[in-house]
């Protein structure tokens, strides 16, 4: 989306207060444009179910929000991800409910890679945190992204498991991205940052609410193909991830635990009502083919539209920068084109989510 119609998304979107069915709707009125809503009179704003408090809140001058998000987004590894965009993830946009918008810091393309989500208990075991981890990191060196909540207990420790097995991980806040919680994650939250990615629907500078965290579960779970809980009471927030994965269709798996042990009551309770069972994470994979297939295959269709949708110049230049980081001055040498002409090029490729940038001042396709 170009930087006006962004704009323009950006304010309906906090003008109508985040809420995502007013918008879909709206935007569904005019065919997604969210241009052609902010230039549209009273009567066809009115026509579009909009009521005179919200038509008012539109006609307005730009949303002040909008220049914080945008002044974040210009920052190196900062994305605002709209539902349109194409990097949106479409396990996600199956769900009922998905956000409309997605802050995310760090390698963004993880969005549409195959994932299993890794939740469980805040206060679990030193028994439990072992278990999270070492699934984690088994999973993440097999190349599954592991999805969790970045919280203390068993998220920080599955996060921790993928790093340490040099793999991906997805932390799914429940906070503006420009605040972490809890803090005594910070560490953790810049290394993910770096080496993997940070999720958000909440606008920048919303703080830690109890009514956020039951909110950014829908979100883990539906990204992950699975979701793997870890120790949970009872009362855990992670039974609510695991029946919003089975409401979404996703597979649902537990660890089972002692029965002396409150903390994993939950799993065993899980187990009860259907979850799959699993000891390993070969338990796991095995039930995954399916849908591990469908994302590979969504994320391939898309890139491929992408690819066709570009001039033969500008296909030549995504064949020459290929999947390892090269620098700018050897672009130069294997294109022939001018560092002026390759520049505007590049940021062309890299506003087609075909190429990022790396350390180095380098590019490398995704």
């Amino acid at each position: 989306m170009q930087k006006d119609l962004l704009s323009d998304f950006l304010h309906l979107y906090h003008s109508l207060g985040h809420r995502r069915a007013v918008l879909a709707a709206l935007l569904d009125h005019f065919d997604g444009d969210s241009e052609q809503v902010c230039r549209s009179c009273t009567s066809e704003l009115r026509a579009a179910g909009l009521d005179h408090h919200n038509i008012r809140k539109i006609r307005a001058r730009q949303h002040p929000q909008v220049a914080r998000d945008q002044a974040w987004a210009a920052t190196s590894r900062n994305h605002l991800v709209h539902y349109q965009h194409s990097a949106y993830p479409e396990l996600l946009r199956q769900t009922k409910g998905y956000p409309v918008l997605l802050y995310a810091s760090g390698n963004l393309p993880l969005l549409s890679e195959p994932q299993v989500a890794i939740v469980g208990s805040r206060n679990c075991t030193p028994g439990g945190a072992q278990t999270a981890f070492d699934f984690a990191a088994q999973l993440a060196a097999g190349g599954l992204v592991i999805t969790s909540g970045m919280a203390l207990g068993i998220d920080a420790a599955a996060h921790r498991g993928a790093l340490h097995a040099e793999g991906k991980t997805i932390a799914v806040t429940g906070t503006g991205l420009d605040l972490i919680y809890p803090s005594a994650n910070r560490e953790l939250s810049a290394e993910i940052i770096d080496r993997g990615l940070i999720v958000s629907e909440f606008p920048l500078g919303t703080r830690a609410r109890p009514a956020n965290f039951p909110q950014r579960n829908r979100i883990i779970s539906g990204l992950a193909m699975a979701t793997v809980v870890v120790e949970a009471a009872k009362r855990s927030g992670s039974l609510i991830t695991a029946r919003l994965a089975a409401e979404q269709g996703r597979e649902v798996c537990a660890i089972p635990g002692s029965i002396h042990n409150p903390q994993t009551r939950g799993c065993h309770q899980l187990i009860q009502d259907g979850a799959m069972l699993v000891e390993t994470p070969g338990d796991i994979v095995g039930g995954l083919s399916g849908l591990v297939g469908f994302v590979l295959e969504q994320k391939f269709q898309h890139s491929e539209s992408r690819i066709e949708s570009l001039d033969s110049e500008h296909q030549r230049l995504l064949e020459a920068i290929g999947y390892d980081p090269v620098e700018c001055d050897i672009l130069v040498q294997r294109s022939g084109l001018t560092i002026d002409k390759l520049s505007s090029m590049l940021l062309v490729l890299e506003l087609s989510d075909l190429i990022q940038s790396a350390p180095g001042g380098c590019f490398v396709r995704i």
